[in-house]
């Protein structure tokens, strides 16, 4: 586990750096009365998933502190399937692109779970 060198390597991260570009490209087709409401809001968390998870991945030789930043990820990646729940709700992404979009989050937020579960699998030893 934790034979990964960086974040970028965790599929977790890879995951929700996916969604989180794809969530940019999707939003650029709203409405421009969301440029600063939704658009703004769900590109926001959606980005914050990912950082959180590079952040945590920096502290992970502090359980606390590395469970505190995935918990944050976590949060951040509920937050943003309540986003995607509004653009569903306003018509602004199919049925199909939502559940797409919420599974991967789901996904996200389980891997996320494991990780806080154990997190001393994901301490750095000596030779790492």
């Amino acid at each position: 586990m934790a034979t990964a060198k960086s974040h970028r390597e965790l599929r977790v991260y890879q995951l929700a750096f996916k969604s989180a570009t794809e969530i940019h490209e999707v939003t650029k087709k709203f409405p421009a009365e969301e440029k600063y409401s939704l658009v703004d809001q769900i590109r926001r968390s959606s980005r914050s998933v990912c950082a959180n998870i590079a952040e945590a991945w920096r502290r992970r030789k502090y359980p606390k502190n590395f469970v505190s930043k995935l918990t944050d990820s976590d949060t951040e990646a509920t937050e943003t399937i309540v986003w995607l729940d509004f653009a569903l709700h306003f018509g602004y992404i199919s049925a199909v692109h939502h559940k797409e979009l919420s599974d991967h989050y789901d996904h996200i937020c389980s891997q996320l779970t494991i990780m806080m579960s154990e997190p001393g699998k994901w301490t750095p030893h000596s030779n790492d």
